[in-house]
């Protein structure tokens, strides 16, 4: 089959837009391809600072296609008939036939058309592409209106060894394309994919990005390992890395041992965040080494060693404004009043006050939620294992006591915001909680005492999980405070109805809402009373609402009593759309936790033990067919509702009515199954309760396949519809078996 390539090549792409792009061109392409009737095969792509590469096989032509469009019925209204015309092509309705039905004739348009050579249908799809290309930054370019991400200078566009005659906006379409900008300038020529990427290699260029990156990494491997070091990898920096060079050569420099007793996290973030470097250990101590790695687009004839030092100068002049910083920041322990009264100074937001505001917030929020935490924790058999560099004792070594836990919180909240108005913090934003971190940690004496690390842990991961692959915070009081912090900021949004909508996000809701779902699942916490099994649908949520009752620095105006309970279950309903995302993400269906949300629960732990309880019956034809019975059950029932003739408040079960065998046995089959489905879900055995619900499968089976639910005598037709509701009501207890798909 032949081949489609095509190149466009341009001025610099930034690195961070070149996977997206890439993919972006191809559906784009595809698409177009696709609407035409190509159907493409064996498709590649490749992206790279200053090209973007499509190839596929296509047929030569598209094929014919004979298509028959049904119509309205014959008498429609005229606007129906009208958007049938238009939609088939047709100028008249006699063009259409009318088709003889039983349920009434309506009308049919055969459409024909005849294929296309690929040639002109790319021709005419690849300027609509770069025309409609989605950048997110882009500049105007060419000789009219056209926006590309930086100028286009060239495409490549090859169709079975030819070139398709393409031109936008002066760009003419060509054979040629070129290589390194300093290393093999001169223009080749490429009619295939596998010609591109050799003509490329030869030229100094790697077109795959996902080779850039295994050549980077290896070769920064390589390069440590020679001088006894190891790489500290880093696989977002790799990524970016990847899209700043063609052809990547690895320098290994060296830099001023002084440095080393600024905090590792200020010279890792110096390193990557301004210069693009690795940074590298002692392969035998792991402590950071004097030196770096940073990913050259050359090959120097001094084998890098006026690259390195150049380099090096840069990031010492780097390090030493961070050591000034740090030197500044350090003369003073982390929480002191002008560090506080600098916090009131520093807007929040304007109707939630200012950062220390939010400060005072989360330290009456975390207060209420220690409980939970620490009886979430203490009812734990194996507490998941402390992470981070900081290593906090397990809890009950660390704290004797709730009381001594909740002195520990609140330290952990009057710290935690308080590097935010540090020099280093204000020079590098990145590091704010790890700087925090390390001031806490600098002021302490040796021993640090009861609860001091985990104090200090708590400070710098309170914000964390930072995105979907961050860790989460597993010392209790980090996953308190963290907690405290997400749940204040999605209370005080939500309050003054600064929610996220489908397209814009500018506070990072859905990320604080996925956190909390993230931290309450991985340590098992139970967000509700631990004396109590709840305290009402979204309680915890209403504490989080408390603060913001009517008049809230005079800015937030909704009454407590009548719009907060609104206002918190609306939140827990985002809490579950996110709970949704994280399942789905691990295979779950969402159906099966609308199904669980039905039954008015509030706790994620025990959402998501009955979501997977409910996954691992429904995969069993138990399970399935016990699901049909309910469906049909619920039917019935909807139907007679409907009807007027429902099960209403006041019936009883006649034990003394006529009954068929298998009405009797499914009586006998329920008052066997409810009880231990009720006492499973009660004790949480979740997999118990759906055992006990197994057995019903057959007496149900048996039941519609025997008996006739609306009889004639009117005793006999009540008590069978009592037997399917009491089946319903059953099932309900586990979850809401009407939400479930299938």
């Amino acid at each position: 089959m032949p081949e489609l390539l095509i190149e466009l090549f341009s001025e610099e792409i930034p690195a961070r837009m070149q996977a997206r792009a890439e993919a972006d061109f191809a559906r784009l392409l595809l698409d177009a391809l696709k609407a035409a009737g190509l159907d493409a095969q064996d498709l590649r792509t490749a992206s790279g600072p200053r090209r973007l590469a499509f190839s596929a096989q296509l047929p030569a032509r598209s094929a014919d296609l004979r298509e028959a469009k049904k119509g309205p019925r014959v008498g429609a209204p005229d606007k129906a008939i009208d958007g049938f015309l238009r939609a088939a092509g047709l100028s008249s309705i006699d063009q259409a036939q009318v088709i003889k039905d039983p349920k009434g004739d309506f009308y049919e348009a055969v459409i024909e058309r005849q294929g296309r050579a690929t040639l002109d249908i790319v021709a005419e799809a690849l300027p609509a592409v770069i025309q409609a290309f989605p950048w997110p930054k882009s500049m105007r370019t060419g000789t009219g209106e056209m926006r590309w991400v930086r100028p286009l200078l060239c495409i490549l566009c090859a169709f079975n060894g030819k070139a398709v005659p393409v031109a936008v906006e002066g760009v003419e379409a060509g054979l040629l394309t070129s290589g390194h900008r300093f290393h093999a300038p001169a223009p080749f020529k490429a009619t295939t994919f596998e010609a591109y990427t050799d003509g490329l290699l030869k030229a100094r260029v790697i077109a795959d990005r996902e080779q850039r990156k295994t050549a980077i990494l290896n070769g920064a491997r390589e390069a440590c390992e020679k001088r006894g070091l190891s790489l500290v990898e880093d696989a977002g920096l790799l990524e970016e890395t990847a899209g700043l060079v063609e052809w990547p050569v690895i320098v290994l420099g060296d830099m001023d041992k002084a440095f080393l007793d600024l905090p590792a996290e200020v010279i890792r973030l110096t390193m990557r965040t301004h210069q693009k470097y690795f940074a590298v250990r002692d392969a035998k101590t792991g402590a950071l080494a004097p030196h770096f790695i940073t990913i050259a687009n050359i090959e120097a004839t001094d084998g890098g060693m006026a690259i390195a030092k150049g380099n090096a100068r840069v990031l010492s002049a780097r390090l030493n404004d961070a050591r000034f910083f740090w030197a500044k920041d350090g003369e003073v322990p982390l929480y002191t009043d002008e560090r506080r009264e600098k916090l009131k100074q520093i807007v929040f937001h304007a109707k939630l006050g200012s950062v220390w505001d939010k400060v005072e917030r989360v330290r009456a929020l975390a207060k209420d939620l220690a409980p939970m935490v620490w009886a979430s924790i203490s009812a734990s058999n194996s507490p998941p294992p402390f992470t981070g560099e900081v290593v906090a004792e397990r809890p009950e070594g660390a704290y004797t006591s709730l009381e001594a836990f909740l002195a520990a919180i609140d330290q952990a909240a009057l710290n935690c915001k308080m590097d935010l108005v540090t020099e280093t913090v204000g020079e590098f934003p990145e590091l704010q909680g790890q700087i925090g971190r390390q001031l806490y940690l600098s002021a302490l004496l040796p021993p640090a005492g009861e609860g001091k690390l985990s104090i200090a842990a708590a400070i710098e991961d309170h914000y964390r999980p930072l995105g979907p692959s961050d860790r989460v915070p597993t010392d209790p009081v980090a996953v308190t405070l963290a907690l405290a912090d997400k749940l204040d900021t999605l209370a005080g949004f939500w309050a003054i109805d600064e929610k996220p909508t489908g397209s814009s996000d500018p506070y990072a809701l859905r990320r604080a809402a996925l956190g909390v779902v993230r931290i309450v699942l991985t340590n098992g916490v139970r967000l509700n009373e631990p004396s109590s099994p709840n305290d009402g649908r979204g309680g915890v949520l209403l504490r989080a609402f408390s603060p913001f009752a009517r008049s809230y620095r005079q800015q937030v105006e909704f009454d407590m009593p009548e719009a907060a309970p609104r206002k918190a279950a609306d939140l827990l309903a985002f809490l579950a759309d996110r709970l949704k995302v994280q399942l789905r993400e691990q295979g779950k269906r969402h159906d099966l936790v609308d199904a669980v949300f039905g039954l008015g629960d509030d706790d994620l732990v025990r959402i998501v033990m009955r979501v997977e309880a409910l996954d691992a019956f429904l995969k069993t034809e138990d399970g399935k067919n016990l699901l049909a019975g309910y469906k049909r059950a619920a039917n019935i029932l909807a139907a007679e509702a409907k009807k007027g003739d429902g099960v209403s408040p006041g019936w009883a079960m006649d034990q003394a009515a006529q009954a068929e065998p298998a009405e009797f046995a499914l009586r006998e089959a329920l008052s066997a199954a409810l009880p231990k489905a009720r006492a499973g879900v009660q004790s949480e055995d979740f997999a118990a309760a759906m055992k006990a619900l197994a057995g019903l499968r057959a007496p149900v089976d048996a039941f519609f396949e025997t008996v006739m639910v609306n009889a004639a005598d009117q005793t006999i037709r009540r008590n069978r519809l009592l037997l399917l509701s009491t089946f319903c009501e059953g099932c309900a207890a586990v979850a809401d078996f009407s939400k479930i798909e299938g």
